[in-house]
């Protein structure tokens, strides 16, 4: 029956065209972002996971700044420390030759006093100095920290993050405390601090040459004290390195998991958004010679 009033043929394709042009505006939407699910509405399961994974490698890129910012710490402090000890022209080292020196019957131990004190105040500028980011752990005040926290790593069981740190003492690296408490500026049993010690006044007496061997067995124990605290820094430096290197693969494999989830497959929607344009054109020609049909209706009054 030809009906004036109900086209069912146009009415099937409008039906046809409307769900072809809602599957290309979907693809071309996922061709545009490049994903598959961009809201919540396009999978609420996928899209809450993949945003709580996205804070979750947002935690870790601030711990992975955080560790640089740790691992720049350590060096300066690390690299203090080595200076400290020195070689046969600097430091401790030399110090501790120079003492061994002021042994020698009849030398000028003035003369000798003059490159101690030029190497007890290097030292102890290079402590002062070694500052970054307003943090330094070998030349303490009052208000210095005992303790520092430098965060290492970012975890989330469930709804439950976990932050994990490397905690630093600060006494086992301090050289000068402003109590006179550090390891070059504490007084040994037998002789004086490493920082104020004087050998000037000091004769070839076996009295003195006693007090020689104090300075020399206080120096030795200072040296071994800052290279076991060097020490100790290297062990930290590695561990940051190490979990920098972790943090970095970890934020790459969240990103993987994440495009695993929410990412469209480029290849598949090229091809679905060429068979939906031909399906629309196609739609498009159904609906012109379905709404075209009424107009054989006229042939029938003429």
């Amino acid at each position: 029956m030809s009906s004036l009033l109900t086209n069912s043929t146009a009415m099937t394709a409008l039906q046809t065209l409307r769900s072809v042009s809602s599957q290309l505006s979907t693809t071309q939407t996922r061709i545009s972002t490049g994903q598959r699910v961009s809201t919540a509405s396009d999978n609420a399961a996928y899209w809450s996971i993949a945003t709580s994974m996205r804070a979750d490698n947002a935690a870790l890129s601030a711990v992975s700044d955080s560790l640089g910012l740790s691992a720049a710490t350590v060096d300066t402090e690390y690299t203090a420390l080595t200076t400290v000890i020195g070689d046969k022209d600097s430091g401790l080292t030399k110090l501790q030759s120079l003492l061994v020196e002021a042994k020698t019957a009849g030398i000028d131990r003035s003369k000798i006093q003059a490159d101690v004190t030029q190497i007890q105040q290097q030292m102890k500028a290079t402590a002062n100095a070694a500052t970054f980011n307003g943090i330094n752990w070998l030349s303490t005040t009052a208000t210095t920290p005992t303790t520092f926290s430098l965060v290492s790593s970012y975890s989330r069981v469930g709804g439950t993050p976990t932050i994990g740190s490397i905690t630093v003492t600060t006494a086992n690296y301090s050289l000068y405390t402003s109590a006179q408490g550090g390891i070059l500026d504490t007084a040994g049993s037998t002789a004086p601090s490493i920082d104020t010690m004087s050998i000037s006044a000091l004769t070839d007496s076996a009295a003195d040459q006693t007090t020689l061997d104090g300075y020399i067995a206080q120096v030795t124990v200072g040296i071994n004290s800052v290279a076991s605290a060097a020490a100790n820094l290297g062990a930290v430096k590695n561990r940051l390195s190490t979990n920098t290197d972790f943090v970095k693969s970890l934020m790459d494999s969240v990103d993987r998991g994440i495009g695993q989830l929410v990412d469209a497959d480029m290849n598949q929607e090229s091809t679905r958004l060429s068979a939906l344009q031909v399906q629309q054109q196609l739609g498009v020609q159904a609906l012109s010679i379905a709404n075209n049909s009424s107009q054989s209706i006229l042939s029938l009054f003429r």
